[in-house]
């Protein structure tokens, strides 16, 4: 026969975790997401930026499509806006809409730009001129954009948001 130990009617032992086992297994799911978010935002933050590249390189496009038409690039007045506005000659314009960056802001359009006639310039999460990572400006110049070609604007920069 086995032995049974009896219990008190009233104390029934519960099934379940303890508060100090509950929070090692919190300490380690935070910690788990927490790595988790670094890895993700870096994949995030290269994105936009690989946008903002693409972009660039798409607004070049239509700056150098306006050069061919109208043998001039816009001014800093016109500024990339009018790439946008339906013409005669381009019913649908030269881009759908006027673009704004990943992170929501405009991009500079400046003329004459440091190596060319225009530099269209993405200066990054931060919006500010410099930075690193994130914040790293992206520029027609650095992708190579508007190089080997003729300044055919006056020799003042300007810019245009």
């Amino acid at each position: 026969m086995f032995y049974r130990k009896l219990r008190p009617a009233g104390r029934r032992r519960r099934a379940g975790f303890s508060l100090p086992e509950l929070m090692v297994v919190i300490v380690i799911i935070g910690l788990l997401s927490g790595v988790a978010m670094i890895s993700v935002r870096t994949y995030l933050v290269r994105g936009k930026q690989n946008i903002a590249k693409m972009e660039v390189a798409k607004i070049c496009e239509a700056l150098d499509a306006f050069y061919a038409h109208y043998d001039r690039y816009p001014t800093a007045e016109e500024g990339i806006n009018t790439l946008a506005a339906k013409t005669t000659a381009f019913p649908d314009g030269l881009l759908s809409k006027v673009p704004r960056d990943p992170w929501g802001n405009p991009y500079e359009y400046v003329v004459p730009g440091s190596n060319g006639p225009y530099e269209v310039i993405c200066y990054g999460a931060d919006h500010r001129q410099g930075g690193t990572g994130g914040d790293a400006d992206i520029s027609s110049v650095d992708l190579g954009q508007d190089r080997n070609k003729t300044v055919a604007q006056e020799p003042t920069a300007n810019v245009t948001r």
